[in-house]
């Protein structure tokens, strides 16, 4: 979706200060944002949603919101729709921080003593190849020119662009389908080198940039519309 969380390439947001060593990076800066990261990996590993549907339940946030937002009030909002959607929280229990009727059933609880295990063995995304790879290491590709209304990761900035394919990394899972209950359904995944001058014209500074992408967003150059 084409969503305030895609800012690359964006201007006027103002200069980055980069956080001197000496000033305070903790993890967290409220206690309130412990809670957050501990109910969404609470909630996460009920399996009532995947890694991709909470992506996009932030994302889906209206612009205004999402960029006045701190980054754990941006995963707590996420989590709430997530809840409502599922039919695990009311907008009410919500509202009240309580129990207004009987607990939903889930089909896994994450105990305390099984965080660190299940932190250490992540959620990899990588699948048994079903069909050969469309493209391979040096093809020239084209990212294809799409504005979906649901969750992709392809950039805005590199849509409709020219790269070359450095890498192929296996089958993962296609997020734009996970995300929105189609299933799975991996496809090839291959890191693209588009020139710098190829995404934003000569007033740039950049020399590269390097954007992962799933099979289904690129083509051959000039291999007509989609």
């Amino acid at each position: 979706m084409n969503g305030a969380q895609d800012l690359g390439g964006m201007q006027a947001f103002g200069p980055i200060h980069p956080e001197d060593p000496e000033d305070d990076v903790s993890l967290f800066h409220a206690d309130w944002e412990r809670r957050v990261l501990a109910m969404t990996l609470a909630m996460g590993a009920t399996g009532k949603w995947n890694i991709d549907t909470s992506r996009a339940a932030r994302e889906s946030l209206p612009p205004a919101q999402y960029l006045s937002s701190s980054y754990y009030e941006i995963w707590f909002e996420g989590l709430k729709r997530l809840l409502l959607n599922t039919g695990l929280a009311t907008a009410e229990e919500i509202e009240a921080g309580e129990l207004k009727s009987a607990a939903s059933p889930v089909p896994r609880v994450l105990m305390a003593d099984q965080v660190p295990a299940a932190l250490l063995r992540g959620g990899p995304a990588d699948r048994p190849a079903t069909a050969a790879a469309r493209f391979e290491v040096g093809d020239s590709v084209q990212t294809r020119q799409m504005h979906p209304s649901t969750h992709t990761r392809l950039p805005r900035y590199c849509r409709g662009k020219r790269g070359r394919i450095i890498a192929a990394h296996g089958t993962h899972v296609f997020p734009d389908t996970n995300a929105i209950g189609l299933g799975e359904q991996p496809q090839w995944l291959y890191t693209v080198r588009f020139d710098a001058f190829e995404l934003w014209g000569a007033d740039t500074t950049a020399a590269s940039v390097c954007v992962d992408c799933w099979e289904s967003y690129l083509d051959y150059p000039n291999a007509g519309p989609d």
